[in-house]
């Protein structure tokens, strides 16, 4: 590892142990305000003193426990409880010791009591670490990209074209008995030719049998639209066809339901 990314990864490490040190003074200060487990009956300027230097000296030896155990116990609220256990009995002590530096009182007796006064607390105090430090889910956009359709895909059905509209850009076919409407950007004509038949020869090219008389050319949608069962596609040039419940799978699929 370089010098200029143990400089980066040394700077990240400080800064998050800066952040943690400034929660931790504040959640000092706002218990210093509040004054519980008859805190409030000590002088102002002691209280305060006494709730700041155990919440950050404390905090921090839960910050250390935390970091040990990151890689340990992937799982945020698990890792949370299990840190706020293994380091209550350490942070206790530390209080024990703080209240003889500001009190003068040290009652070794008094350790059991406290252990279940700094357990909730500290548990709270790493529950809103966690969820400072918590990273937001990760989105992911998906998009379908449709390949524009090889030539020999369409060869067999475009020779069934006039000579005007053979090259033109293919929209839609629908069916109509033994007759097809071509919907193409040069306009729509009539062929001979069977649906069946029409959805074989188009087999390999990019698009989609969205109704029992229509397909469609998947680079020409524009839009869907899917309501109590049945839907309808926007097609290039303001076309529309409609879209059955038995082929609406085919275009959830491709991404558009």
């Amino acid at each position: 590892m370089g010098h200029t990314a143990k400089t980066i990864i040394g700077a990240t490490t400080a800064r998050r142990w800066a952040v943690d040190a400034v929660m931790l003074v504040a959640m000092g200060l706002l218990l210093g305000f509040l004054g519980p487990f008859d805190s409030d009956n000590a002088p102002l300027a002691s209280r305060y003193a006494y709730w700041t230097a155990c919440m950050l000296g404390g905090g921090l030896i839960a910050v250390a426990v935390d970091k040990s155990l990151g890689r340990r116990l992937p799982i945020l609220w698990r890792r949370v409880a299990v840190t706020s256990a293994l380091a209550t009995p350490l942070v206790t002590l530390f209080v024990v010791v703080t209240q003889h530096l500001i009190f003068a009182e040290q009652r070794w007796s008094i350790y059991l009591p406290l252990l279940w006064q700094v357990g909730p607390i500290m548990l709270a105090a790493m529950a809103v670490r966690a969820l400072v430090w918590r990273r937001p889910p990760t989105r992911v956009e998906t998009r379908t990209l449709v390949v524009p359709p090889l030539p020999e895909a369409e060869a067999v059905f475009r020779r069934r074209l006039s000579a005007k509209r053979r090259s033109a850009r293919l929209i839609a076919i629908e069916a109509h008995d033994h007759y097809l409407r071509v919907h193409t950007d040069a306009g729509a004509e009539l062929i001979t030719l069977r649906f069946a038949d029409a959805l074989d020869e188009l087999a390999r090219a990019h698009g989609w049998r969205v109704h029992r008389s229509w397909w469609v050319a998947a680079d020409a949608v524009e839009e869907v639209r899917w309501r109590r069962g049945t839907g309808e596609i926007r097609l290039f040039g303001g076309l529309t066809a409609p879209v059955s419940r038995t082929h609406g799978p085919v275009l959830k699929q491709a991404g558009w339901l």
